[in-house]
């Protein structure tokens, strides 16, 4: 058996850790397109690229920390106020962000890094910085040396210039622990950006370091004290430290009265960072007068961080596990069922212990069940963030003004889920720009705003995720399309088609309203590829147009691919299974309620509405139309759009969480069929999608032609 690469672990943290930083950079920089002014903002997205850049160091990815330098370079200069970050400066953030991204995704995966694109956008970054971008050049050359070089800071000391108006003195106390040098950190970076600030007086602390025999090589010994002398706030102090929060014992005093005078300076030069290997400090640091003793704060701020390591504390776990808990869960769920089948046939009291075990055990799978969801759940803000990229490529291609706007970014769907909606997605995003919103001059000539509106949203409603992709364009032209769909021989020519219908006919295979074949549209391939991905993750969507004003495309996915809480139903013989979060009541036919509005079409009043009633068993093809459905059991569904339905059944059975498990590609997928269940005797059942099988009811009595509505289901 082969012994893990613990340097091959620390890379990929590394590069975990990247996808953060990412994130937290495109937070930022949108932040900036909307108050340029915010210095702490402009701080995080520094320290984003900042961080970045120090860890691709440590691993050698020379291109990944050139790029990041010269684009850290440039963020500087608006963070001291030298440059302005205006509109034009924005949009090269943001394209500056995307390249930035692309480097850590090539440098993980070994791939070729894009130097041509990069070194485009590094010539505008150093158009921005005008002649300062030439001096920076030289910086990049020392950036990252071995450990003896780099600790030879160039503190920036001229002792010919006044010094600054009552600079403070800062005494800072720093030592990793362990878990730092794991995720790729390095000291020497640390100081040296505390350099950056001011000059330094450092010494390394050695006295932790035990004999030969008792060494760890794991472990971490070396301590190291500052004493800081610049014009700054204890905040921008701790923000160098922020990357390693949680990671490392820190204490920060201020002392202004301890400030040195020029000729002081003069006479105790800057000690030499080459000895700081040594284990004895230098004599002219360890002699210089202390208020009290270093140590005493140490203890005092590695109890104050315990509390926020604690709190912060992640453990990254291989996403195989987390499957293999989820299938373990999904068993315990199974077997769960199958134990409380046997008992309650077993003719046992309710009473019983072994009964009153049975209900702490289902209680206790449940907590298990829902612990483990929350494990594979993750907010699709990093989802939506790549959409914010897509917006912009797509805009710059078209030569539109395209804002795209988020909510709910915080919402969170399963891993899988999320994974598999990113090119559903794209498509979605690339239509709105490119066919839902008008040209420029189209926008002013109807009065609207020269810039287009993109909106994505996520919420919880109903059990289910709603993901909306919404557009301020002109609406989807009804007329084109069906006369596009005529042409194409998809509909017969005297088809009288509702709104709905018309819309619908985007989701045929070829389908395209592109007058011509671009980079981004015409072939007639996105949406219904789109509809297909959604159907294969148990999800529905939707159109809504209004000329004029725009269109938006409605998502409905479950919260989980694992587990649901389902109704178990009796239907012509076969057991099935319905989402219980679609039921909202149960009632029985009697004659007070039943209508017939023509020959084979019933509907039933519920509280002074009539709903649709349909026969599970007919629409499923198991059984023909009954004679009567007096005392019949029906079930009253509602979809996420708000439409009702009644559904007829023979027997309800029981309440439970069943496992979903998904039919294999090699069966064919009937409609209304959403996957499939094993129930505690054993027994297989079908999980239905009721939705689907009243789309499929609804649309036999429509003049669409047959195989259309087989292509749309």
């Amino acid at each position: 058996m082969s012994t893990p690469d613990p340097m091959a672990e620390i890379r990929a943290s590394f590069f975990i850790e990247c996808e953060e930083l990412l994130e937290s950079l495109q937070d930022g920089l949108e932040t900036m397109a909307e108050d340029t002014g915010d210095l702490e903002t402009i701080n995080v997205v520094f320290r984003a690229v900042h961080s970045i850049k120090g860890g691709a160091g440590a691993f050698g990815l020379e291109g990944l920390v050139r790029f990041a330098h010269r684009y850290e370079t440039v963020l500087d200069a608006v963070r001291s106020n030298t440059l302005v970050a205006d509109g034009d400066a924005i949009k090269l953030f943001f394209r500056a962000a995307d390249h930035l991204s692309d480097l850590v995704r090539e440098s993980r995966d070994e791939g070729v890094l894009p130097e041509a694109e990069g070194n485009a956008i590094l010539t505008e970054l150093d158009a921005l910085l005008g002649d300062h971008g030439v001096e920076e050049e030289d910086e990049a050359e020392i950036e990252f040396q071995p450990m003896g070089l780099a600790l030879d800071l160039d503190l920036g000391l001229d002792l010919g210039d006044p010094p600054p108006a009552a600079p403070a003195q800062f005494t800072i106390h720093f030592a990793p622990e362990a878990e730092m040098y794991e995720t790729g950190n390095e000291p020497f970076m640390i100081l040296r950006a505390l350099a950056d600030l001011g000059p330094c007086e450092v010494t390394c602390l050695s006295d932790k370091v035990p004999k030969l025999p008792e060494f760890a090589p794991e472990a971490s010994y070396l301590a190291w004290r500052v004493v800081l002398t610049a014009d700054v706030q204890e905040a921008e102090i701790a923000s160098i430290f922020e990357f390693v929060d949680g990671l490392c014992a820190l204490s920060i005093a201020a002392d202004q009265s301890r400030m040195p005078a020029v000729q002081d300076l003069a006479a105790d030069p800057v000690p030499d960072f080459q000895d700081l290997p040594e284990p004895v400090p230098a004599p002219s640091i360890t002699a210089a007068p202390e208020p009290a003793p270093v140590q005493a704060p140490s203890p005092a701020a590695k109890a104050k961080s315990a509390p926020q390591a604690a709190a912060k504390s992640v453990v990254r776990v291989d996403l195989d596990r987390i499957e293999r808990l989820v299938n373990l869960v999904g068993e315990l769920v199974i077997n769960q069922a199958m134990l409380s089948q046997s008992l309650e046939s077993s003719g046992l009291s309710p009473h019983s212990d072994a009964m009153n075990g049975l209900e702490e055990f289902q209680r206790l799978t449940r907590d298990i069940q829902d612990s483990v969801m929350m494990i594979r759940a993750q907010p699709v803000k990093s989802l939506f963030q790549r959409m914010s990229r897509i917006v912009r490529e797509c805009s710059a291609a078209v030569r539109k003004d395209v804002r795209l706007v988020t909510e709910g970014d915080t919402t969170e769907v399963d891993k899988t889920v999320i994974e598999r909606l990113s090119d559903p997605l794209t498509h979605m995003i690339r239509n709105a720009v490119d066919h839902g919103l008008e040209s420029t001059a189209n926008r002013v000539a109807a009065g609207k705003s020269e810039q287009g509106v993109v909106k994505l949203t996520a919420a919880h409603r109903s059990g289910r995720v709603i993901i909306e992709v919404s557009d301020d364009g002109g609406g989807i032209n009804r007329e084109k399309v069906q006369q596009i769909a005529t042409d194409k021989g998809l509909i017969a020519a005297d088809a009288t088609l509702s709104d709905t219908e018309i819309d619908n006919l985007l989701f045929l295979p070829g389908f395209s309203t592109a007058s011509e074949v671009s980079d981004l549209s015409g072939r007639g391939v996105g949406m219904d590829v789109v509809r297909n991905a959604i159907q294969s993750l148990g999800g529905r969507i939707t159109i809504t147009s209004v000329p004029g004003e725009g269109t938006t495309f409605s998502i409905s996915l479950p919260l989980t691919l694992a587990v649901l809480d389902g109704m178990v139903v009796q239907v012509a013989g076969e057991t099935m299974v319905l989402p219980l979060n679609l039921v909202i009541e149960t009632l029985t036919i009697d004659h007070s309620n039943l209508e017939q509005t023509r020959p084979g079409l019933n509907v039933v009043r519920v509280r002074g509405e009539f709903v649709s009633l349909f026969d599970l068993g007919v629409e499923l093809g198991y059984r023909a139309a009954q004679d009567s459905y007096l005392d019949a059991v029906v079930l009253l569904i509602a979809d996420d759009a708000g439409s009702r339905a009644a559904l007829i059944v023979d027997e309800i059975q029981d309440q439970r969480q069943v496992v979903i498990k998904g039919l294999d590609e090699s069966f064919y997928r009937a409609p209304g069929i959403a996957a499939a269940t094993i129930l505690g005797d054993g027994q297989i059942a079908l999980i239905l999608d009721p939705s689907d099988i009243i789309a499929q009811a609804q649309g036999s009595t429509s003049a669409i032609a047959p195989n259309l509505m087989e292509m749309t289901s």
